[in-house]
């Protein structure tokens, strides 16, 4: 089962380091990460996506919670409603056969055409982890070159209550 675990910290040095560190002293393998400042800079978000194996990702949780740079950690398994979401940027083949196809194939993933060149397309898609893949799934016959993908970003729907 995978976990989605986000982390509100301090914008301060070493901070990602201690938190990636936490998962791998304690056996995990980090699926995906994704760090970004919030509005004024003082504070960052860290999404971590990984794998429960062996080890319990409670543990890795109560562990952050004990930061001193960490202002709260939400594990969005135990999360009843959640948005998640990734970003993918897909360099395709694509010559003046296959171009009005992929940009069919696009369309069909709400993903947005982001550059064109004689030989190739970039594409951004947006979506959940099965969107993507699903996306990828389609995308990938045509020949991909390049690509970068994000890891997951979530929140947690409506107000927040405090227990």
């Amino acid at each position: 089962m995978n976990h989605t675990i986000s982390a509100l910290v301090e914008n301060k040095f070493g901070v990602l380091a201690r938190v990636a560190g936490m998962f791998s002293g304690r056996g995990f393998n980090i699926e995906t990460l994704n760090v970004g400042p919030l509005v004024g800079g003082k504070y960052s978000r860290i999404t971590v996506t990984v794998k429960e194996g062996r080890n319990s990702v409670e543990q890795c949780v109560k562990q952050l919670e004990k930061f001193v740079n960490v202002i709260d950690v939400k594990d969005f398994s135990r999360v009843d409603a959640f948005v998640a979401r990734e970003l993918v940027m897909v360099k395709v083949k694509a010559d003046s056969k296959t171009r009005p196809e992929i940009v069919q194939v696009a369309d069909l993933f709400r993903a947005k055409v982001i550059d064109v060149d004689p030989t190739s397309l970039i594409i951004e898609c947006t979506g959940n982890a099965n969107k993507i893949k699903s996306f990828m799934g389609m995308i990938k016959p045509f020949g991909i070159i390049d690509m970068a993908r994000t890891g997951s970003v979530a929140l947690e729907r409506g107000m927040a209550t405090e227990d």
